[in-house]
């Protein structure tokens, strides 16, 4: 007769940990940087049909790596919950900050819960009427949450896209600059890597605007924003930005 398999709860959650972590791994990063009129997101994604960015709520948007099919739940779940708040108590009552706390509450259940944690990172962001007042929370696939400041790496080899932003950011920068050091952060992951605008999923929340302060960034529009900063730069390690008429997309 067989001894029943005993795992301690320690090693269960670590297990589970390790699990989350490599398939977190194994996608492609995304980074978000604040910048002079808002914050920026840009996703090494070159699929036009499958978003790793999107806006939540009319300042308010999401960012997440890892498997689609559970973050996608998750940004589901996240629009549901800023529709029926905002229309039930004021649009102003729609927070990142209580949009963290739901996914928080989320993600720690599953986590703790279920065999099979979700394999995703998120970033939920709002826009505030200077730098001072954006939000920006991490949160990983156990419910934890950072409050984070500047600029956040997830995904694929994080630290040294993250290691990448650290040397390049610069608080208050330009559209141009900030896009210019994002993906100089997502190439850093392989030196032999070159993302043209066509590889890349690119947003705003522009404080400048009006009512919904989310954007999506045209391939033709991005490539336009490399190819100034480019120029500007004596054209070092250029990124191909000759996208032509793609940008059909943009919001």
């Amino acid at each position: 007769m067989s001894m029943p398999f005993y795992v301690s709860p320690e090693q269960q959650m670590k297990d589970k940990a390790d699990y989350a972590r490599k398939g977190i791994a194994r996608g492609r990063s995304v980074v978000v940087l604040q910048y002079d009129d808002g914050i920026l997101f840009v996703a090494d994604n070159p699929s036009r049909a499958l978003h790793k960015i999107s806006e939540i709520y009319d300042r308010i948007a999401f960012a997440a790596v890892g498997k689609y099919n559970e973050f996608e739940n998750l940004r589901l779940g996240g629009v549901r919950y800023a529709d029926i708040n905002g229309y039930q108590y004021d649009r102003r009552d729609v927070t990142a900050r209580g949009l963290a706390n739901v996914y928080a509450q989320s993600l720690g259940t599953i986590f703790t819960e279920t065999n099979k944690p979700y394999e995703v990172e998120l970033v939920v962001a709002e826009v505030g009427e200077d730098a001072d007042t954006d939000q920006i929370y991490r949160l990983t696939f156990d419910g934890s949450v950072a409050d984070e400041h500047g600029y956040v790496a997830m995904g694929g080899q994080a630290e040294a896209v993250a290691q990448s932003l650290k040397d390049g950011y610069r608080e208050g920068s330009s559209l141009e600059d900030a896009l210019r050091t994002a993906v100089r952060a997502l190439e850093a992951q392989d030196s032999d890597r070159h993302l043209e605008a066509t590889s890349l999923e690119v947003a705003v929340l522009d404080r400048n605007r009006e009512h919904r302060l989310f954007k999506r960034l045209s391939a033709a529009r991005i490539g336009d924003l490399l190819a100034a900063q480019d120029s500007g730069s004596g054209g070092e390690d250029a990124v191909g930005g000759t996208a032509s008429s793609s940008g059909a997309d943009e919001d």
